[in-house]
């Protein structure tokens, strides 16, 4: 406790411009609602900073930020939304990151006497009516759901059973809800603590689909880019890595990545620890 006052004293006199927390606005793709909001909370209580988090679709919010909408960072569920605002000038040059890799799952509500064992032919069942996918003319994971029921060769049988939800987390509540008897939806949404007892799920084949490579960028308008830079360092850590893991994601770099982490930077010397030594 006297080492923590004795620091906060010597961050008055040394640098009082940085002693105030800034701010940092985060648009996120939905299937990271459960993992950052976690996420933002471990930043926060290390860094001392804050994190408003704002979920949509990927494609939303490519339009809303080639608009002018007051982010910082913008995390996406594919790499090509944040590559082409970064191909158009709106990212900061050289912070296009590729975080993770989703992974989609055919999700059948709880009670349901159905067996997701099944996999997608499951979907051709005369008691599966409406299938919830997310909607796949601006959300990457409704854009893989119809690749890989394509790929099954079942794409024209059930696509009158189709009904879109804005994004994947709300195609998820669809099924959740009993609007629909089953979904295809992000793995990190039925794996989380908020939604896994509410169904159950069959690991979609990667290979039926394209890769959905996540990727963020820093946006060039935004005010506080020391800041966040260090959120997307801290997304490299061993900690963060590990954590999103738990929730179904693959790191980009594949398994070894893990292993690496990242190299954090120090936003403040005299006033913050650094959060690569904070994640150890």
């Amino acid at each position: 406790m006297k080492n923590f006052v004795l620091a906060w004293l010597l961050c008055v006199v040394c640098c009082p411009i940085l002693v105030g927390s800034q701010e940092i606005r985060v648009a996120a793709a939905s299937d990271l609602q459960f993992v950052f909001t976690e996420v933002a909370a471990r930043f926060e209580k290390q860094s001392g900073d804050a994190v408003r988090l704002s979920f949509g679709s990927s494609g939303n919010f490519f339009s809303q930020l080639q608009n002018g909408a007051p982010f910082d960072l913008f995390f996406s569920a594919d790499i090509q939304y944040p590559q082409r605002l970064q191909d158009a000038g709106f990212g900061e040059p050289g912070a296009l990151y590729s975080y993770a890799r989703g992974k989609i799952v055919l999700w059948l509500p709880a009670n349901s006497t159905l067996d997701a064992n099944r996999g997608l032919n499951l979907l051709l069942d005369p008691g599966v009516r409406k299938v919830a996918i997310a909607n796949p003319a601006h959300a990457p994971y409704g854009q893989g759901a119809v690749a890989a029921l394509k790929s099954a060769g079942i794409y024209d049988k059930v696509m009158e059973k189709l009904v879109f939800g804005e994004n994947v987390s709300q195609a998820a509540q669809f099924v959740a809800s009993g609007n629909a008897d089953a979904g295809l939806i992000a793995l990190s949404i039925a794996v989380s603590p908020a939604i896994k007892s509410k169904g159950r799920y069959f690991l979609v084949p990667e290979d039926s689909y394209p890769p959905l490579e996540q990727a963020g960028i820093i946006l060039k308008s935004s005010a506080n880019k020391e800041t966040a830079r260090c959120f997307m360092d801290f997304l490299r850590s061993p900690e963060i890595v590990g954590l999103m893991e738990q929730y179904g994601f693959e790191p980009a770099g594949g398994k070894n990545a893990a292993k690496s982490g990242g190299q954090a930077r120090k936003p403040c010397p005299c006033c913050r620890r650094s959060i690569a030594n904070a994640s150890r």
